[in-house]
């Protein structure tokens, strides 16, 4: 037993995990309403959309959070403007911007020497470098984030399911959105900080959608995303500590596995009860015979 934890009695590693826990925390809270509203392309959109002002912050020698989210924030707005256009859907606005986007940035780093070896980190994150004021950024993001979502339920709840009677209620759609559109800002930027761009989608998605696959309650969904999310940031550490592997995308690994192992289980339970001979009901009149 003393062996199994002997990872997490290293300084980095506890930094790491409880990294790791609060991200999850902020994926449960956001994750949902995400998958829910069918925002996914947005959040992967939004992940890679960063790069810009990811890239910027760097060569200015600023806040790489500050840089993500504020071009997270900008491909937002952006979708949200065209949201309503007529000439085409919400998808093409936000493909669009998510190429073009993505290109800026990749212009400013060619541009850059300096980037060029940070690179790796922007895509795939340093979980074990997180230092303690990543960890108050975190605790911070999910304060907020906890707050908007206990403040904002009620609308959120209406928008996703039936915006026209949302506004009926008085509830402001619009302002809703915006408040989602703002809290999904805030939890990429903190997300890539911990395992990176490219892998902050998957902790915001796979234990969302893993525990919409157990629970049918919102606030259910939430709790039981977030116990999926640590679960995984537990044993991905555990992994990458001793096969040397990527401690981020072990994490990541862990939460898209985690999602496929339920996902199967449900099914092979499904089919089970598909195929199970019903039960046999006695007859009352032979039981009176005998």
């Amino acid at each position: 037993m003393a062996s199994l934890l002997e990872p997490f009695a290293v300084s980095f590693v506890v930094r790491a995990l409880v990294g790791g826990v609060l991200l999850a925390a902020v994926c449960a809270l956001v994750g949902v309403w995400v998958i829910a509203r069918g925002m996914t392309f947005l959040g992967e959109a939004m992940s890679h959309g960063m790069l810009p002002g990811v890239a910027i912050a760097s060569i200015l020698g600023g806040s790489l959070v500050v840089g993500a989210a504020a071009s997270a924030f900008a491909m937002a707005l952006g979708v949200n403007a065209l949201r309503h256009s007529r000439e085409f859907g919400r998808d093409t606005s936000i493909g669009l911007l998510f190429v073009g986007m993505l290109s800026v940035g990749v212009i400013v780093v060619s541009h850059s020497r300096s980037f060029a070896t940070d690179l790796t980190a922007f895509l795939f994150g340093d979980v074990l470098a997180i230092r303690w004021p990543d960890l108050l950024l975190l605790a911070a993001a999910f304060a907020v984030v906890a707050v908007a979502s206990a403040i904002c339920y009620r609308p959120f709840l209406a928008l996703t399911f039936d915006p026209r009677k949302a506004r009926t209620l008085g509830l402001r759609p619009d302002i809703a959105n915006a408040v989602m559109l703002t809290l999904l800002t805030i939890t990429m930027a903190v997300a890539f900080s911990v395992v990176g761009t490219l892998l902050a989608f998957g902790m915001l998605i796979a234990p969302s959608a893993a525990a919409m696959l157990v629970a049918r309650r919102l606030p259910a969904v939430m709790l039981t995303s977030f116990v999926i999310g640590s679960a995984a940031t537990v044993i991905g550490l555990w992994i990458s500590w001793y096969a040397a592997t990527a401690a981020g995308a072990t994490i990541a690994a862990v939460a898209v596995l985690m999602f496929f192992a339920i996902l199967g289980t449900r099914r092979i339970t499904a089919t089970v009860r598909r195929h199970r001979p019903p039960a046999l009901t006695a007859n009352p009149a032979t039981e009176g015979s005998q």
